[in-house]
């Protein structure tokens, strides 16, 4: 007999809802994670009575009401609206590009007067077929808001120059020709009151979970522990990169505690300037208008990935694309494991969608 219905390897918000589900279909579960803690990236902890984003701002938004219903049945969500300033050099600047955006940046005051001041610099420029991402930010957008809002920020984020990214990667960037600066265009938006910790232990609440508990070398020992088991890790770290190493973007942060009550004045400023080393300053207390004498800011570095470092962004590209799929087909007759998640499915998901897909999963798993 095994001991478990499922092994369910991470505890992140993936692992989390399957769990919930699977306890709450009868299943016996156990959930081990390699970290010291639960909640994987969204893990939140309390500082000086402010919830810090230990792995970066996590602000949820959905348009889909039944996961923002989800959501709500397990902890209450406040109204965070998420508005970032954009840093250039001194200059400051709302994002996403709005009015507010282009009336500082040209002195325009109306819609037209906005997207003349585009046309103008787009056609001043003659780009035919853009062959590069640089290329192609300033077909869309002209010179001024890619050379000062997006071609620093983008060659960080990707550790390359613009004119060495595929154009695809930005196919579109969204031009608002309204004055707003609600950066989601999503329905219901906000952060989980008190930490999305608080969400991680509602949905494992009842559900054994072991901690600093490496996937390989426990599995090594229990071979025979549960029926199933839904793997969240790297999909080609699995297979022994059988095939290769799939690419990852990585971060760092380094998060400060200052004796002032408030630093910046916004949750979050992007740094768009090339020489600038971090791609923004997040102060967590504005997330959820926390009372505190001190505050806690985060800088957030770009890094390459290396075998070891912790993966954040899959690199979705022809290349890396292909080599999943190689990977995909393995993970497709593996017997009695499921791969989910970010890093099982190699797909980058912002949190709603991983809720909606670990539901997914547990609907056709749990019959």
């Amino acid at each position: 007999m095994k001991k478990y219905d499922y092994l369910i390897v991470g505890a992140g918000l993936f692992g989390c809802v399957f769990a919930h589900e699977a306890k709450k279909a009868g299943k016996k579960c156990l959930v081990i994670d390699k970290r010291s803690h639960i909640g994987g990236n969204i893990y939140t902890e309390n500082k000086d009575g402010i919830n810090i984003h230990v792995y970066g701002a996590h602000i949820f938004h959905t348009s889909d009401e039944k996961i923002w219903k989800y959501v709500n049945s397990f902890v209450s969500f406040n109204n965070f609206v998420n508005s970032p300033i954009a840093r250039y050099k001194d200059e400051l600047y709302n994002l996403p590009f709005n009015m507010n955006t282009f009336s500082k940046m040209w002195g325009v005051v109306t819609p037209a007067e906005a997207k003349a001041k585009i046309a103008e610099q787009i056609a001043e420029l003659n780009i035919d077929e853009p062959k590069n991402l640089e290329e192609q930010g300033l077909k869309l957008v002209g010179k001024d808001v890619f050379e000062k809002l997006i071609k620093g920020y983008t060659e960080k984020q990707w550790g390359k120059s613009c004119k060495d990214l595929p154009a695809f990667i930005i196919k579109r960037l969204p031009l608002r020709f309204i004055y707003d600066n609600n950066y989601f265009n999503d329905r219901y938006q906000g952060i989980a009151e008190g930490g999305y910790t608080k969400l991680a232990e509602k949905l494992l609440e009842g559900t054994e979970v072991r901690l600093e508990t490496e996937y390989f070398e426990f599995i090594k020992q229990n071979p025979d522990i549960a029926e199933k088991t839904l793997y969240t890790g790297m999909i080609d770290e699995y297979f022994g990169y059988k095939y290769g190493e799939l690419e990852y973007r990585s971060l760092r942060f380094e998060t400060e505690r200052l004796e002032e009550e408030n630093h910046q004045g916004n949750a979050v400023v992007n740094y768009t300037e090339r020489e600038v080393p971090y791609t923004r300053i997040i102060e967590h207390k504005h997330f959820e208008k926390a009372v505190s004498p001190v505050t806690y800011i985060t800088r957030e570095y770009p890094a390459t990935w290396h075998k070891g470092d912790e993966p954040y962004y899959p690199v979705n590209d022809e290349k890396n694309n292909a080599l999943y799929a190689k990977y995909k087909q393995l993970a497709d007759s593996e017997p009695n494991v499921i791969f989910g998640g970010r890093l099982g499915q190699y797909k980058y998901y912002d949190m709603d969608k991983v809720i909606a897909a670990a539901l997914a999963c547990a609907e056709e798993n749990l019959k």
